[in-house]
């Protein structure tokens, strides 16, 4: 907690960007670009900037997403390989806040505890931990680059009798600095991304390796070569790949979606032909639901298909019963048979725990923000609530993309603002707009997601409260289209 010592009169600004990581510093160069003269820092809570990319560190780490998409428009990234391991993404985002002069705009170790707007002086009051003295903020507008979980506490997995068990049990988001897990029998709870990424280079030292799914996601194997970088300069092959794979993407994602059979009769194929003789498909890698109705999980090279070939690695799908002391009891799911699993460590790699705003106090003429069920504005404002936005991104596309179109829509109201001189702008829903047939924020159905999906905001199915899903329109509209719609503007 801030001790009571407060600086004597607040800092003043017209933004105030919260969070250092890729929405944060790409949301800063849109500012300090397209509105030079503008006023505003970056508070960042941790010592380091990079967000998710500073926050994980378990072995394996890597992007999902082609780095072409994921990098900056604005600052190249100087790799050929698509998809990157995480300490070169970290490198990438500091690199970029260093040479376009961000990093000196943020101040870290600034905790945001509280963020009140006042309709009266029509501005946002914040107070501020630093160190454990507290700091005031005002500012015109805030903006959340906070992301979409909870950094400080992790989804706590809900696996029978845990408790009991006395080896190491371990979360990913929070991997253990020095934990040497050679020769060591361990578990991999889980069957997304981040199980993905942590199953080839766990088999790679431990003496044992076991991945536990309830159920198999979709796993698509990518190159991790370009041949685009062999023969283009870096810039132009950079760009191609940005557009290439931003659209192919998009479309990918949409013939899943019209195609289901199809689409999962391609995939079951090519893990067919990928996996060992000793492990079928079915039930270990025959997903119960079709193509991007969870999140599509990326297979570099196929390391992780290869991974399964090593004598040391071995998978259950099924339920887990209970855990013991030593080790885990688990229950095929085909043949019902009870399985006793020695452990010297767990890893539950079963999701994140959704949270948006960063833990942040915030209210309006001070009552309290409730996230949950509000209508979202062009998947960046909340009905409601002025001048504040939040960086979210796609749920089947690069999370670089939409944080730069939410960017985009920032700079344009500001810039409107300023020319007609208001001070304040709402979203404000229509009765016509209100339904009960609401979309989810976050549209695919993984556990994590639908757990909390009563603290999260909806969209609607018309005008600015319908989803973002397509990106080349969404960035269209964003440069160009109507951003008045469904706003109110005030002096």
């Amino acid at each position: 907690m801030a001790s009571s010592e407060t600086t004597s009169k607040p800092e003043a600004l017209d933004v105030i960007i919260i969070g250092a990581g890729i929405s944060g510093i790409n949301t800063a160069y849109r500012l300090q670009t397209e509105l030079p003269n503008i006023r505003f820092t970056i508070l960042e809570s941790r010592n380091e900037v990079g967000g998710t990319w500073s926050q994980f560190t378990y072995p394996g780490v890597r992007s999902d997403a082609i780095m072409n998409t994921l990098a900056f428009q604005w600052h190249l990234y100087p790799h050929s390989e698509p998809i990157a391991d995480g300490s070169l993404i970290l490198d990438y985002i500091k690199d970029a806040a260093s040479k376009t002069g961000i990093a000196e705009r943020i101040q870290m170790r600034h905790k945001v505890r509280t963020a009140e707007w006042s309709s009266s002086k029509k501005q946002w009051a914040l107070t501020v931990d630093h160190e454990g003295k507290q700091k005031n903020y005002t500012a015109r507008w805030m903006i959340l680059g906070t992301g979409y979980y909870d950094y400080e506490t992790p989804l706590q997995a809900e696996l029978p009798g845990l408790g009991n068990f006395k080896g190491k049990i371990i979360h990913p988001q929070f991997w253990p600095k020095d934990y040497d897990y050679e020769n060591k029998k361990m578990a991999v709870i889980g069957s997304g991304a981040t199980a993905v990424s942590l199953l080839p280079l766990l088999a790679e030292k431990a003496g044992e390796l076991t991945l536990i799914q309830r159920s198999p996601s979709y796993i698509i194997v990518k190159d991790n070569r370009s041949w685009t970088y062999r023969h283009m300069p870096l810039a132009l092959a950079s760009a191609c790949q940005r557009l290439y794979h931003t659209v192919q993407q998009h479309y990918f994602v949409a013939y899943c979606e019209h195609f289901p059979a199809a689409a999962k009769e391609r995939l079951r194929k090519d893990t067919v032909k990928r996996l060992p003789k000793w492990l079928e498909q079915d039930p270990h890698f025959k997903p119960r639901y079709n193509p991007w109705e969870q999140r599509m999980c990326t297979d570099p090279d196929g390391i992780f298909y290869e991974a399964l070939h090593r004598p040391n690695v071995k998978v259950i799908t099924g339920n887990v019963k209970n855990f013991t002391e030593t080790g885990v009891q688990t229950q095929d799911h085909k043949t019902e048979k009870i399985e006793t699993t020695d452990l010297d460590a767990v890893v539950t790699a079963t999701g994140l725990n959704m949270k948006l705003g960063g833990g942040i106090d915030i209210r309006i003429d001070g009552e309290p923000l409730s996230w949950g069920k509000k209508y979202i504005w062009n998947g960046a404002m909340i009905e409601g609530v002025p001048n504040m936005m939040f960086v979210f991104g796609y749920a089947d596309n690069t999370w670089t993309i939409a944080a730069d179109i939410t960017a985009r829509l920032a700079i344009r109201l500001l810039k409107h603002m300023d020319r007609k001189g208001l001070k304040s702008v709402v979203p404000q829903l229509p009765e016509k707009h209100i339904t009960k047939d609401t979309e989810r924020i976050f549209r695919l159905n993984s556990t994590y997601a639908t757990l909390a999906d009563e603290r999260l905001p909806v969209y609607g199915k018309a005008g600015p409260w319908k989803p973002r899903t397509r990106p080349p329109q969404d960035y269209v509209h964003a440069r160009w289209g109507n951003y008045r719609k469904g706003l109110h503007f005030s002096t």
